[in-house]
């Protein structure tokens, strides 16, 4: 029966981890959870004059430093004053220099949202008119790198800790007592505590160089952890370790004086543990609720307590079932776990799904906003992955409680029948002649030894303790290997239970479920919650529709003559998409009878009369022959523009034509 085990649970195990593997893979870094929507000058804007500041308005709070927000010139130097100020922590605006020239400036932007994730950002707009610009914009955001890996590894092991932690205590104690003296359940609770501990200190260590430069050499940097402490996330770790201290004490004594006392006496001390590790499993599950999504956004003073319920309900489950699964396959085989205990923990875990239903509807309501947010935004789908995971465990675990009923009918009558086979074999008869000679021989033969051992006693002294230690040795083997096959023995007899075997292979598929879910849930945490996501872009759309609406591409044919020979021709602009903001321009040059030629020098200029704009000179790059190109065209306003062109055929024969057309 183990031989059909194992390869079955090597398949298992190597599919749950390449699923896991996949999610972790796509994860990727934390995406932004304050997102940009809204600016002053907006992306891509051509202003007349250089505006005194630059605001920028994001959909949550944020926090900002004198680094967070620069504006820099063509030529990468920064023009503003470097003291950002905010106005309800969700604007923010920098003062400019006076008398700035013209030309395209950039602005970067790297702030800490409320929920505790990095933003980071740029764009860029023009005075006069657009300009080159040396300014280069890396393309890592911010949290990304081997940093952002790093804390990310940090936060799924800090979640794992938590519920291997809370879910093994609450195991021993609401559904297994006599664990508490199992060395394996032992191990795994405290690899919980040292795994929650690591991370925690780990993500503490990696939050300032996470959140700014991102740089390895800034993890040491004392200065940086000051200014972490005195952050709200910086304070939520530090609260942690504080209560992982409480958790180290609550552990000694559920391993130390819980275990030492008989089951009547644990009685009176479950309560007073079931009290205290409550305490501290709530305390620990509220460094994530008050640091993280549900601090922030609507009713976050209903959403904290009801992501603390959550958090817990999640350890409780899994973690009690990955600590059920060490105890059916790495127990001793002289303590199984008992029927009884895999039926409470079963109740158990039921009433952790009923809580997590409730909680979840709500965190999705919350976190959602709308049902098109379930597959337009990646945090709704994500959320889909989620529920399906969650139905499929529900539905393994139907087919663990059908193996659990079973073994608890199946416990009873094999107790019976033990218990008949120990009084068929102990009703005894009496006393026969057999038995009375066999016990004088054997009384004789122990006198014999007896007197053996008297004779060869001096030869024993006589040859020294070398020989009694050898023997000595050889009697410990020998019982460390008659103990090996007795305990053989035993987890043959134990695993040849059918209902046993039943349980343990679907409490493997549970827990492996389980794994892929935290993985998930893990990623969601670190993921921009769709009704962020759907305000952001509905923000992006009500300004662009308010101040661009797309009109389609427009062609502009304009006949020109410079007086000279070959000097008569047609030029025709194409600007595309003929709206506020970057467009593409393309410009042909042919003679009267169509074919395409080139000319020495052509100049396109934007310009709009109405509001004094412009001209807004182009200068189109020669492609092919007749073919002029130029991309990123600004256009600042919608309205009535004229658009001139310069068209030179020799040294000294130009002219200029224009033509006027409306855009936006």
């Amino acid at each position: 029966m183990t031989q059909t085990i194992a390869p079955r649970v090597r398949t298992l195990v190597l599919l749950l981890l390449a699923a896991a593997c996949a999610l972790l893979a796509g994860a990727g870094p934390a995406s932004a959870h304050a997102a940009l929507t809204g600016s002053d000058p907006r992306e891509g804007a051509v202003v007349d004059k250089a505006p005194a500041q630059v605001s920028l308005t994001f959909s949550e709070s944020v926090s900002m430093d004198d680094d967070s927000l620069r504006i820099l010139d063509p030529k990468g130097k920064r023009v503003d004053d470097g003291k950002p100020s905010g106005t309800g922590g969700t604007t923010y605006s920098v003062k400019l220099h006076a008398g700035l020239p013209d030309g395209t400036y950039t602005v970067t932007y790297q702030v800490v949202s409320a929920d505790s994730h990095p933003v980071s950002g740029a764009y860029t707009f023009s005075v006069g008119a657009p300009s080159e610009t040396s300014v280069t914009v890396s393309g890592q955001g911010a949290g990304g790198g081997f940093v952002g890996g790093l804390y990310g590894v940090g936060r799924y092991v800090s979640y794992a800790g938590f519920a291997v932690l809370v879910g093994g205590a609450a195991f021993v104690l609401a559904c297994w007592p006599r664990g508490s003296g199992v060395r394996v359940v032992q191990r795994f609770v405290v690899s919980g505590w040292l795994s929650l501990t690591a991370a925690t200190l780990l993500l503490l260590l990696l939050r300032g160089s996470y959140t700014g430069s991102g740089k390895v050499a800034d993890v040491f940097d004392l200065g940086l952890l000051g200014e972490v402490l005195q952050t709200k996330a910086g304070a939520a770790l530090v609260s942690r370790l504080l209560l992982l201290a409480a958790a180290a004490l609550f552990i000694a004594v559920l391993f130390g004086a819980y275990d030492k006392r008989e089951d009547e006496e644990k009685r009176d001390l479950t309560f007073g543990l079931a009290v205290g590790g409550s305490v501290v499993a709530v305390g620990l599950a509220a460094t994530w609720a008050m640091s993280e999504h549900a601090s922030v956004g609507l009713q976050a003073t209903l959403a904290m307590p009801v992501d603390v319920v959550h958090l817990i309900a999640v350890a409780t489950w899994l973690g009690g079932l990955t600590a059920l699964l060490v105890a059916l396959y790495r127990g001793p085989a002289d303590t199984p776990v008992p029927a009884l205990a895999v039926s409470r923990f079963s109740r158990v875990a039921f009433g952790s799904v009923i809580a997590l239903v409730v909680t979840g509807t709500y965190q999705s309501w919350r976190q959602l906003g709308s049902w098109t947010a379930f597959t337009d935004t990646r945090y709704g789908q994500l959320l889909l992955v989620k529920i399906g995971l969650v139905a499929v465990l529900v539905g393994v675990a139907y087919f663990s409680r059908r193996w659990t009923a079973q073994l608890a009918e199946a416990t009873p009558a094999a107790a019976g029948v033990a218990s008949a086979r120990r009084v068929e074999k102990g009703a005894g008869k009496a006393p026969t002649k057999a038995s009375g000679n066999a016990s004088a021989k054997t009384g004789a033969k122990a006198s014999g030894n007896a007197k053996v051992a008297e004779k060869e006693s001096g030869t024993a002294k006589r040859s020294g303790t070398a020989k009694g230690t050898g023997g000595s040795q050889r009697a410990a083997q020998l019982a460390r290997q008659r103990a090996a096959v007795d305990a053989a023995r035993q987890k043959r007899q134990r695993d040849a239970d059918p209902n046993r075997f039943g349980l343990r292979r679907s409490v493997l598929a549970e827990a492996g479920i389980a794994v892929v879910l935290l993985v998930v849930t893990t990623v969601l945490t670190q993921t921009e919650p769709g009704r962020t996501e759907e305000e952001a872009k509905a923000a992006g759309t009500s300004s662009a529709g308010s101040s661009a609406p797309a009109t389609g591409a427009v062609t502009l044919d304009m006949p020109f003559d410079t007086g000279s020979q070959n000097g008569k021709g047609v030029v025709r602009v194409e600007l595309d998409p003929a709206r506020v903001g970057a467009n593409d321009l393309h410009l042909y040059v042919e003679r009267p009878d169509g074919t395409a030629f080139d000319i020495p020098e052509v100049k396109v200029a934007l310009t709009q009369k109405a509001k004094d704009i412009g001209p807004l000179p182009v200068a189109p790059d020669h492609i092919t022959t007749g073919h002029w190109s130029a991309s990123g065209v600004q256009i600042p306003m919608a309205g009535d523009w004229e658009v001139t062109v310069t068209v030179r055929t020799s040294d000294i024969d130009q002219v200029t034509i224009s033509k006027n057309t409306q855009i936006g």
